[in-house]
C-alpha cells in the first residue's frame, strides 16, 4: 500500500498475471533460456530491472511455443515450388 499525495491510502490494484515473482519467471522458463534471464538478471542495473522482468514475463508468457506445437504446418503448402525454379 502507498500514499497518495493526498494522503488517502492507495491499495495498487492486484496483479492478473500469474507470474508474480523471479522465481515464478524463472520457472516459467525453459533450461536453455533460464541461462539467459540469469545473466541478463545479474548484469540489469535496479533502475531498469522492472522493465526487464516485464520483457521477460512477456517472453515466458507469450504462448508462442505452445502455438508452433499445436499445429506446425498449418497453411503450409508444400511442393508448391520446385528447386529448379
Amino acid at each position: 500500500m502507498t500514499t497518495a499525495p493526498s494522503g488517502v491510502p492507495h491499495t495498487p490494484p492486484p496483479s492478473s498475471h500469474p507470474l508474480r515473482t523471479i522465481r515464478d519467471i524463472r520457472e516459467s522458463l525453459p533450461e536453455d533460456q533460464r541461462r539467459h534471464f540469469d545473466a541478463e538478471l545479474a548484469d540489469t542495473e535496479i533502475e531498469a530491472l522492472p522493465e526487464m522482468l516485464h520483457r521477460w514475463v512477456a517472453l515466458s508468457n507469450d504462448g508462442f511455443e505452445e502455438f508452433l506445437l499445436s499445429r506446425p504446418f498449418e497453411g503450409l503448402e508444400f511442393g508448391a515450388r520446385s528447386y529448379d525454379e
